[in-house]
């Protein structure tokens, strides 16, 4: 069983209350937190000729994450300035996606995603004729759909109420009628919920005391498809991807780098 995640990396440079530099971005975050859970993982993705693709690199193959899919662009990696106030809330300054922004799988990488057991796309520029791909395949697919718009071909649409804003049964609705299974929406303290057109599911978030809630909606599309692929129910994966990302809340980073 092998989970690819496409799309976007980052560094994650904290500023103001909170000082430090993460390896991040969801699809990236994603494929650790799945090789964390056990699961082997593949990332798919650009870096730029630059120290900080270098990190990205080195810091992939350290978790145990495939990076053969992993390409260099002429140009620069993504990098997020995340300012952090005095309350602790996050604020994203400044963006820039570099080479993630025109980033798109060649023909042997798409050979590869379509041997995979499931695929996550993260933040992708042209995301429709991966999907519409990877679904004549009979790959299982994923997408966060707070980052990457779409929903066709999509076993399962990740959406988020706070991205979108909204009741999180509208943003189900509205996923499965543009063509999605299954969606699933994160509601940050209050829990999530999952509708698959005919079913209805809600998971309470776990109390945990939160010191950065950076990736934790990646951590918990890891851990419920880590638990779907193994052959949970939609109850059962939603409770692992509840404890998941329960976890990432309690220290910096989606997940431990320092």
């Amino acid at each position: 069983m092998v989970i690819a995640a496409v799309g976007d990396n980052t560094i994650d440079e904290y500023t103001g209350q909170q000082a430090g530099s993460f390896v991040g971005g969801n699809a990236l975050n994603v494929a650790v937190n799945c090789v964390r859970l056990g699961t082997a993982a593949e990332y798919f993705g650009a870096v730029g000729p630059d120290q900080r693709g270098q990190r990205v690199r080195d810091t992939l193959r350290r978790q145990g994450v495939g990076t053969g899919g992993l390409v260099v662009l002429d140009g620069v990696t993504s990098v997020s300035i995340i300012r952090v106030d005095e309350t602790g809330d996050r604020h994203f300054e400044h963006e820039d996606f570099g080479v993630c922004a025109r980033y798109a799988p060649g023909e042997p990488e798409l050979r590869r995603l379509a041997e995979a057991s499931a695929v996550h796309i993260g933040l992708l520029p042209h995301p429709a004729p991966l999907r519409e791909r990877l679904h004549a395949c009979g790959v299982l697919v994923s997408q966060d759909c707070a980052v990457t718009a779409g929903y066709e071909y999509l076993d399962i649409a990740f959406c988020s109420s706070a991205a979108a804003g909204g009741a999180p049964e509208d943003l189900a609705r509205r996923a499965l009628a543009g063509g999605a299974r299954l969606c699933v929406v994160t509601c940050g303290a209050g829990g999530s919920v999952a509708h698959d057109g005919r079913h209805w599911w809600r998971a309470a978030a776990l109390g945990v005391r939160a010191v950065d809630t950076t990736g934790a909606g990646d951590s918990y599309i890891a851990g419920f498809l880590q638990a779907r692929l193994a052959g949970a129910d939609v109850p059962q994966a939603m409770s692992a991807g509840t404890a998941s990302a329960a976890l990432t809340c309690t220290h910096r980073g989606a997940w431990r780098q320092q």
